[in-house]
């Protein structure tokens, strides 16, 4: 059974589920879809195409699914948000629809907390387990792996991609796309060296060391960045190095590092 405020405005052909609770003054727009156990609490608002994941909480005054900030959005468009389950949206937090040219959803996985007031603009892609302190903000298109740590008052530009089990210091400006498990930070930001907590907390004793030994290669030897990854996916099988190196290779708006000798 559901609990709805008798202040809240559900629309006629919403699909709430079993122990969904929907607090006072709260919007639910007629195309949104709340799993089971969902919280919406006093003043949030849900707009458009939107499926919140099961047992997710969206605090007071959260916007979500509003349409993206983008000019060549028409009203006609199928656009939508996808929100996992798990997730902790608190107050104040937007989040916009995806947009036609860029595939016209945005995306949050499971498991996620994104702090107060805290922006996801229209076609980002957010993974599992990601945090997001007070006031960080994504640009559109804007992709961050699983398990990254994204610090307050922190902006991401437009098209960047943050790898996997990154930490991203508060107060930084990301203009260029930060590796797996890296840590950057500065504005503008540039990758300081390995997220070392995050790597001991969750992989092995040889991943990290192998971790360790390809950084030195990648960020500290005289070759150029995507010449040293090359080189690393030839001579290793370890599936973290070659996420490491693969995302590199793969990056469109470059790596931001400040290049260091082995004895500095």
């Amino acid at each position: 059974m559901s609990l709805i405020h008798p202040s809240a405005i559900v629309e006629k052909g919403a699909q709430i589920s079993q122990g969904v609770k929907i607090g006072a003054y709260v919007f639910i727009s007629k195309d949104s879809t709340l799993k089971d156990g969902v919280e919406i609490m006093q003043g949030a608002q849900i707009y458009g195409k939107t499926i919140v994941g099961e047992n997710t909480k969206i605090y007071p005054y959260a916007i979500v699914g509003m349409p993206p900030q983008d000019l060549g959005y028409v009203p006609e468009d199928d656009v939508s948000v996808e929100i996992g389950k798990n997730c902790v949206l608190r107050e104040f937090v937007t989040v916009n629809a995806g947009t036609k040219s860029g595939g016209g959803i945005t995306k949050i996985g499971d498991d996620c907390f994104i702090m107060i007031s805290c922006h996801i603009a229209h076609d980002c892609k957010v993974g599992d387990k990601v945090i997001m302190a007070n006031n960080a903000v994504l640009a559109g298109h804007v992709h961050v792996g699983s398990f990254t740590v994204i610090g307050g008052q922190t902006p991401i530009h437009q098209f960047v991609h943050v790898g996997e089990g990154v930490m991203i210091g508060g107060a930084s400006a990301i203009s260029q796309d930060i590796p797996p498990y890296c840590l950057a930070e500065g504005n503008r930001a540039v990758v300081r060296g390995l997220n070392v907590v995050g790597i001991k907390r969750r992989f092995s004793r040889e991943d990290a060391s192998a971790l360790h030994s390809a950084y030195k290669v990648l960020f500290r030897s005289s070759k150029p960045i995507k010449e040293s990854a090359t080189i690393l996916t030839q001579e290793t099988n370890n599936e973290k190095v070659l996420n490491l190196c693969n995302f590199i290779l793969e990056s469109k708006r470059g790596i931001p590092f400040e290049r260091k000798n082995d004895g500095d």
